[in-house]
């Protein structure tokens, strides 16, 4: 159960040290170690099938399927739980933790071979999520704790294009690595990257926030819900092999309806839940969240179509599709999502965040009709597929800014952490989620032998691959149906011009102004403040000393004033 002491409120951190090029090195590489490197099975996954399995079938496509999910699920369930860790016990020290779990996750996934092959790669994932967990949260705080002014405006676009820009590049990286040196390799370099990030970032001056309040860890919360996902996934993925009428799938189901139902009513009981359900009357916030979570589920169409390409040829044949080709082919998506992230800003200024929510969402949704059309030839396949790529970037630069914005300038001061974490959870979740429907789905109709399309579609070219091809055109078709499910919700939630359409009054504009930056806002408040008069500047500044005075220790306190009596 959780329990929550009160202490006194958070002290504002004052630190002399600034951050420098050295340290931000570092903390981007940590960054890329997740998004660059662990990034990269679901578009070498049919390469670490090959290669496990040369022998003997270690592993099954549906357990892939798993290990691809897998490290987004726990990234997803402990982000909220080691950042707060992180601003108690510091932040390069939750760094240098997630870094060397990371190392250890490699060199479980390098070692998966032989008889051990399954369990290796699965914990090795799942603990390259947890390192995730650790590295991105403490790493972003950092980066907004040592830097100021135009110096942090840079060091958050490093640490942006490190996250961005490592998830773009990992089919492109990934395909190349697993083609040219072998897939392993992607993971042996991944361990170079973590010892280069902690001797970079090694020596820093810790960074936490003095006198935090403790807050409560809902551990039972947690647990709940974490078997609760597990089991929905496991049936997913694993539900077709075992069979639908099994009793093993059965009770999984079971498990989940249940644990989904006692997880709400637990957490609606706690004082510090593990998801505050109160945040979510804010509709804003809901429709931000509810829209995050889908549009990151569609992650699965890329790695589907990734997949779908590999596979259309047997290996060695004239025309096959290698794992290097098929990443070149999605380097649209990686410029795309950099290139426009800061246009994604630009229209939340100009528009609010709506508009630009669907239009990315739109975009999201031309990205499943372009490569919806399996049945034309494998060339003219490729084409669409790299138009796709580029709109599925373009569309997801859009949506970024404007979603996280909408998400959490609605809520209040004192709920905007509890928001971001359930923010950055869906995303994690809605990517793991998305993922595991899409393969289960795309695996589960590929090896049918009945056209469940009939004859509504003609298949051109080879027809050895048509259960393959449609396979991936219904994944196109799913991923369509949960896009326009998003938009829907967008639609319903978020009010023209931003605010909450639960509370009065909402936005009278369109365009609401953009919230100034720290330095910024510092600036405007000292033009302001130089229009008073001396007398009433010196008012001001007593005014800011009992500010100081309230928040001291109450011993402290009471020494000044017994110092002052004497």
């Amino acid at each position: 159960m959780s329990t929550t002491t009160v202490t006194p409120a958070p002290q504002p951190e004052r630190t002399a040290y600034q951050g420098n090029d050295k340290l931000l090195l570092g903390l981007v590489l940590a960054v890329l170690t997740f998004w660059l490197f662990a990034g990269t099975v679901g578009t070498v996954a049919p390469e670490i099938l090959r290669g496990i399995n040369t022998e003997a079938e270690r592993i099954s496509a549906q357990q892939m399927n798993l290990a691809v999910s897998i490290t987004a699920l726990f990234s997803g369930l402990f982000t909220v739980v080691m950042g707060g860790l992180a601003d108690r016990t510091g932040r390069v020290r939750m760094a240098m933790i997630g870094l060397l779990a990371m190392i250890l996750g490699n060199v479980l996934v390098v070692l998966a071979a032989g008889v051990v092959a399954l369990p290796l790669l699965l914990v090795g994932r799942a603990v390259q999520g947890f390192a995730a967990a650790c590295i991105m949260p403490s790493t972003l705080a950092l980066v907004k704790t040592y830097w100021d002014g135009a110096g942090r405006q840079r060091a958050v676009s490093m640490w942006s294009i490190g996250s961005f820009g490592g998830a773009g590049s990992a089919a492109v990286f990934g395909g190349q690595m697993a083609s040219n040196l072998g897939w392993r390799w992607i993971f042996l370099v991944s361990i170079v990257v973590c010892v280069v990030a902690i001797m970079l970032i090694r020596g820093t001056p810790e960074s936490r926030v003095e006198g935090a309040a403790h807050r409560g860890f809902d551990g039972i919360g947690l647990v709940i819900f974490m078997i609760t996902v597990l089991a929905m996934m496991i049936v997913l993925i694993f539900g077709k092999q075992l069979g639908w009428t099994n009793p093993i799938t059965l009770a999984l189901a079971v498990v989940a309806v249940v644990g989904i139902t006692a997880f709400v009513l637990w957490e609606r009981r706690q004082a510090v839940p593990f998801i505050d359900f109160a945040l979510f009357r804010n509709t804003t916030f809901t429709g931000a969240v509810v829209s995050n979570f889908i549009l990151n589920g569609t992650m699965g169409l890329l790695i589907v179509s990734q997949q779908m390409l590999q596979r259309a040829r047997e290996p060695g044949a004239q025309d096959a599709v290698s794992a290097g080709e098929a990443g070149l082919l999605s380097i649209g998506y990686a410029i795309m999502i950099v290139a426009f992230i800061r246009v994604g800003e630009k229209l939340l200024q100009r528009f609010g965040p709506r508009r630009p929510m669907m239009w990315g969402s739109m975009l999201v949704g031309l990205t499943c009709l372009l490569l919806m059309p399996t049945w034309v030839m494998l060339d003219t396949y490729k084409v669409l597929a790299v138009v796709a790529y580029a709109v599925f970037g373009l569309g997801l630069a859009f949506y970024a800014t404007p979603a996280t914005d909408a998400a959490l300038s609605n809520l209040p001061a004192d709920q905007a952490g509890a928001g971001a974490g359930i923010f950055k959870m869906a995303s994690s979740l809605g990517s793991a989620i998305g993922v595991a429907i899409s393969l289960a789905i795309f695996t589960g109709l590929m090896g049918s032998n009945s056209l469940i399309l009939g004859s509504t579609v003609t298949f051109t070219g080879v027809q050895d691959n048509v259960a393959l091809r449609q396979a991936g055109m219904v994944v196109m078709i799913w991923n369509l149906v949960i896009v326009l499910v998003a938009i829907l919700a967008i639609a319903l939630t978020v009010p023209r011009g931003g605010g909450n359409r639960g509370a009065q009054p909402m936005a009278a504009s369109a365009a609401p102004p953009a919230q100034l930056p720290p330095d910024e806002e510092k600036r405007a408040i000292l033009e302001r403040l130089s229009g008073l008069s001396v007398t009433e500047l010196r008012e001001a500044e007593k005014h800011a000393l009992l500010g100081e005075l309230v928040r001291l220790d109450p011993d402290e306190l009471r020494r000044i004033v017994e110092a002052r009596r004497r």
